[in-house]
């Protein structure tokens, strides 16, 4: 089960606590899971208890039991606990690891793209001629057409022939805001001259204008383009290529990835991808998307060198499901990098 198909399972289990009287609220559009915090335990927890206590004129631990009960003998859960002041903590059931790596591996770099266009009106964004901006609404543009919303973009002014290339940006219509309704994209402008980020090529120059949040100014210096761990988009694509030579010497040794049971922090990370991106393009933020990749590739570097059998040890089905479960990081970490108009090489 996904963040996406667990939120409905959330909604659901509102309506069905409206349906037989025990609730007087109107169910919310969404409802919004992640990870535990602090003190939360299992899966996935929401807050949702809380959200509706008020319109319920009940404490939001009285919601919290009431949604509990029509939670737990939902189809894929396999416990729900109650923490704090009325968060409903979720453990999924045991298949789902299995099953969400099958889905990502069958959906492959469309992994949590939405199925049809949502139905919203065009989504204008509009920029200055500042490469942030631009390159910071292009990624978001990229996004919001992976969750299908048409999205135009335009630049007050013509770019330099450069900047095309440099930046990998190509606004759709050039000149002032449209009449219409449009979004202004004005990110903190990165410092130095246009020069600088174009000298450190396409990619490393959009991570540095994407990565920071759009309030922080980027840091642009030659950190861009070292090829160590204190890069955060080294880490990235070292994960990714090293997910890829993974399922390569695998073939070489003869056997294939099947999904399995896997207790591993990265398949939470893995499920979380598609809100992530649905979030990110609800805010036109693509650092989010940026920062998550990071999550995906700090949890993965460690789990990858435990993938294949060592010495004389034979292939079993406890590493065909790793295998599984990497071959899927690499897909999560090639789509998002793509998303962000960043290359995702399979050497490095």
């Amino acid at each position: 089960m996904t963040p996406v198909e667990l939120s409905r399972t959330v909604l659901h289990a509102v309506r069905l606590a409206v349906d037989a009287g025990e609730l007087d609220v109107a169910v919310p559009e969404k409802a919004v899971v992640a990870p535990p915090r602090g003190g939360g335990c299992g899966d996935y927890a929401t807050g949702i208890a809380l959200q509706l206590a008020r319109a319920a004129q009940r404490p939001a631990p009285d919601v919290a039991a009431i949604l509990q009960a029509h939670l737990a003998r939902a189809a894929g859960i396999r416990d729900v606990v109650l923490t704090g002041p009325g968060f409903l903590n979720i453990s999924l059931a045991s298949s789902a690891p299995a099953a969400l790596v099958r889905e990502i591996l069958e959906r492959r770099e469309r992994y949590g793209y939405a199925d049809a266009p949502d139905g919203r009106r065009l989504v204008r964004l509009h920029c200055p001629l500042d490469p942030r901006a631009l390159v910071v609404a292009d990624a978001a543009a990229r996004i919001l057409r992976s969750q299908g919303v048409p999205v135009r973009l335009s630049c007050e002014a013509a770019l330099p022939v450069e900047w095309r290339t440099g930046f990998g940006v190509s606004p759709d219509a050039v000149g002032p805001a449209p009449a219409e309704t449009s979004v202004d994209v004005r990110p903190v402008p990165a410092p130095g001259p246009p020069e600088d980020l174009l000298a450190l090529g396409p990619d490393a120059a959009r991570w540095a204008l994407l990565h920071p949040a759009p309030h922080d100014r980027p840091d642009i210096g030659p950190g861009c383009l070292a090829q160590r761990e204190t890069n955060p988009l080294f880490r990235v694509r070292y994960a990714h290529a090293r997910a890829r030579s993974v399922q390569r010497n695998a073939a070489d040794l003869g056997f294939a990835a099947e999904p399995g049971p896997a207790g591993n922090p990265l398949v939470g990370l893995l499920a979380d991808h598609p809100r992530v991106l649905a979030t990110a393009a609800q805010h036109r933020a693509p650092d989010r998307l940026a920062r998550h990749l990071v999550a995906v590739a700090d949890a993965a570097l460690p789990f990858l060198v435990t993938v294949l059998p060592r010495g004389a040890e034979k292939p079993e089905a406890a590493h065909r499901a790793r295998l599984a479960l990497a071959e899927a990081v690499g897909v999560v970490l090639a789509g998002g990098l793509t998303l962000l108009g960043i290359d995702a090489p399979d050497h490095l």
